[in-house]
């Protein structure tokens, strides 16, 4: 085969392949998606307000402080929010990052989906580009189906040579603190069984903040109702609140945000 003809067979492939994707200008919006090839600007990005996240002013004091040291380019920590479902552990990362953007500060949210995790070095790669601050969001983390890889994660945070370069902070979101597996499957290998578990907590434990958001009772939950209906000036029955949650299996953050819409909703009142 001559030179001529492995040219042309190579100059055809590449025609035939998809161009790389062109990223967004990581100057220009406040919060992005990477999809595994390119980062694309989100375009309406609009996040709870900060103020109106009630039920775990602990957790988002601790987020706010650090996302604000990291935007001003000081020693900040990889964050790790864990705890039941609903509780607030997504809508208050972004709603951190409103809060700065609010305040003057350059900083901006990137999200990637779990089934991603094996592209995060090349963008890496794209971000050691800038010098502008980015929270890189990972939500609902977790290794039950084979999706991603604990040791190469617990890398990309500490000590790996791909690891995320100093303008980038991983706030991960998960069900369980350790983000180990509900049903250790793995521990039927007869080869060092306790090999994967160790893992996940070795990658948990590379998180310099830990925050834990957990299931609300009811005196909480109406707590958390009236908080949301006293900000935007609505009066509400307890009682009503109550069988709300009922309805739905749960009593979190997330389900009094839901009932709030519902009555403001009724009153007539956009959110």
């Amino acid at each position: 085969m001559t030179d001529d003809l492995l040219i042309r067979i190579a100059e055809a492939l590449e025609r035939l392949a998809p161009p790389p994707a062109p990223s967004a200008d990581l100057a220009a919006s406040p919060a992005y998606v990477w999809d595994g090839r390119a980062i694309r600007a989100v375009e309406a990005f609009a996040p709870v307000d900060y103020d109106l996240l009630t039920g775990i002013d602990a957790q988002k004091g601790a987020l706010l402080d650090n996302s604000r040291r990291h935007a001003a380019g000081h020693a900040a920590h990889d964050v790790l929010l864990w705890g039941a479902r609903g509780t607030g552990k997504s809508a208050v990362v972004a709603s951190v990052v409103g809060q700065l953007q609010r305040e003057g500060r350059d900083i901006a949210l990137l999200q990637c989906a779990i089934d991603e995790l094996a592209s995060l070095p090349t963008l890496f790669s794209l971000l050691r580009g800038t010098n502008r601050p980015f929270i890189l969001f990972l939500d609902d983390l977790g290794f039950d189906e084979g999706v991603g890889d604990a040791r190469s994660l617990r890398s990309l945070l500490q000590g790996g040579t791909a690891a995320r370069p100093a303008n980038v902070r991983l706030y991960v979101t998960s069900n369980r603190r350790h983000i180990v597996p509900r049903h250790l499957s793995e521990q039927d290998d007869p080869i060092n069984p306790r090999d994967v578990v160790d893992d996940r907590m070795a990658l948990s434990d590379r998180f310099g903040l830990s925050l834990g958001f957990h299931a609300l009772d009811q005196d909480a939950y109406v707590a958390i109702v009236r908080g949301y209906a006293d900000k935007l000036g609505i009066c509400f029955d307890p009682m009503e609140a109550v069988q709300w949650s009922t309805q739905r299996g749960s009593r979190s953050g997330r389900v009094a945000w839901q009932y709030v819409v519902e009555l403001a909703g009724r009153n007539g009142l956009r959110v």
